[in-house]
């Protein structure tokens, strides 16, 4: 019976170790930190665990290691000759009594060592790593302190090896955003969060992957006064536009001069003053194409007018952005009275999808799910179709790419305002397909 005992007590340990390791290295960083800080017991010590990885994994390959040698040579001591000699009692020979005795321990006890030594402890660390962790980590500290001189031996030793193959012992440590996206992911089906809180997420995420361009009002569908226009015509746009703000200029939208606020003109009006535009043209901030979309939201809070003006590199006028714009782009598009513009995506019965090529690229993507490069000279799905065309289409024409085939199905003007997007299961790769 103390044999047994002894036995147990060894298997349990096992796993103890094993429950660790696992416990340690799944826990994350970050949770750890909150408990640390909210003061729960042993979450220190485990953060100090994971932060140096060699010596922790180096203490526990030492305890399952000795545990594996002592457990083996003392079990097939202790039951192996009473195996055999049980064995010889039911009548077989001592040939094979003394071998098939000692293998049935050694199977009992590796089964045990198995189940209650790997893979319960295992699965336990699984369902709460770093609660586990804080619940251990004294434990293993204690344990790496009085095994220190072969612990330290067996991490150099690892070290060693890394550089001889010019390798880095230190971990990975950054987070991509399709690991963040995965997490998001998983916390929505747990209940965690909400669908349209994970929406919004990936809005702020996306957002801070796009450059400016992705977000403004493009130039031919900017509303804007002519400083030099006869007065009615003036008045008339004044009028009629939905818009709060409106950009000034002499002549063309190459020679802005600002932005007024509609109310104020509409205001003097009605008290009947005189229509002075100049007097009431306020500065807007100007930014090149190439800014990011973060960047502009924290020029926008700072401006006089929340409203940049955005222009290219050799100062040409290409379009506005405002805070709408970088909310539509977090939030999605809103519906007004005043506007009746159709959503970017449709989604068909026969599992296409209608998309405007206004819509923002990188929205398409994670609707279909395709991936795109990060690098990317294109921020509409109509300069991704462009892209691949290398043209100007014609209605009709197509493309076969990322398993999809994009028809381009309606042009206004030179620009293309629908595209088709269809699962491809053929597909036969980038190359452009003319209609007939």
């Amino acid at each position: 019976m103390i044999e047994l005992l002894i036995v147990l007590t060894l298997i349990v340990l096992n796993g103890l170790f094993a429950l660790s390791e696992l416990a340690v290295v799944s826990a994350r960083r970050s949770r750890l930190k909150v408990l640390a800080a909210g003061n729960r017991p042993g979450a220190h010590s485990a953060l100090a665990l994971a932060a140096d990885p060699g010596r922790f994994l180096s203490a526990v390959q030492i305890g399952i290691t000795l545990i594996g040698i002592i457990n083996g040579a003392y079990s097939g001591e202790a039951f192996g000759t009473q195996a055999s000699g049980l064995l010889q009692g039911l009548g077989a020979p001592l040939t094979v009594a003394a071998p098939l005795g000692y293998g049935i321990v050694i199977v009992l006890v590796t089964y045990l060592s198995v189940i209650v030594g790997e893979l319960v402890p295992k699965t336990l660390a699984l369902r709460n790593a770093e609660g586990i962790a804080c619940s251990v980590a004294p434990f293993m500290v204690a344990f790496s302190r009085g095994a220190s001189p072969a612990i330290s031996l067996l991490d150099a030793s690892t070290r060693l090896v890394f550089r001889v193959f010019g390798q880095s012992v230190e971990p990975d440590s950054r987070v991509t955003d399709e690991e963040i996206r995965t997490i998001i992911a998983e916390a929505e089906t747990a209940g965690v969060i909400e669908s349209g809180e994970r929406e919004m997420i990936a809005g702020v995420m996306r957002l801070a992957d796009r450059a400016v361009v992705g977000l403004m009002t493009p130039r031919t569908d900017v509303d804007w006064i002519d400083i030099t226009a006869p007065e009615a015509e003036i008045k008339t746009r004044l009028i009629t536009t939905p818009h709060s703000r409106l950009p000034v200029a002499e002549g063309s939208t190459d020679t802005l001069i600002g932005v007024v606020q509609t109310r104020e003109l509409l205001a003097a009006l009605l008290k009947g003053e005189r229509l002075d535009i100049r007097a009431h043209v306020r500065k807007a901030a100007i930014v090149p194409d190439t800014t990011d979309a973060l960047d502009v939201l924290g020029i926008l809070r700072d401006a006089e007018v929340p409203m940049a003006l955005i222009h290219d590199e050799y100062g040409d006028f290409e379009g506005l952005v405002t805070p709408a714009d970088i909310l539509e782009a977090i939030a999605g598009a809103f519906r007004s009275d005043q506007s009746n513009a159709e959503p970017h995506a449709v989604e068909r019965d026969d599992g296409s999808w209608l998309l405007s090529g206004s819509m923002p690229a990188d929205e398409m993507a994670a609707r279909i799910g395709i991936s795109l490069p990060a690098q990317r000279g294109y921020e509409t799905v109509a300069g991704y179709v462009l892209a691949h065309l290398m043209h100007m289409p014609r209605t009709g024409e197509y493309i076969d790419v990322d398993g999809w085939r994009f028809e381009v199905v309606d042009l206004d003007g030179r620009r293309i305002d629908k595209v088709l997007a269809s699962p491809d299961r053929t597909k036969r790769g980038p190359a452009p397909r003319r209609a007939h």
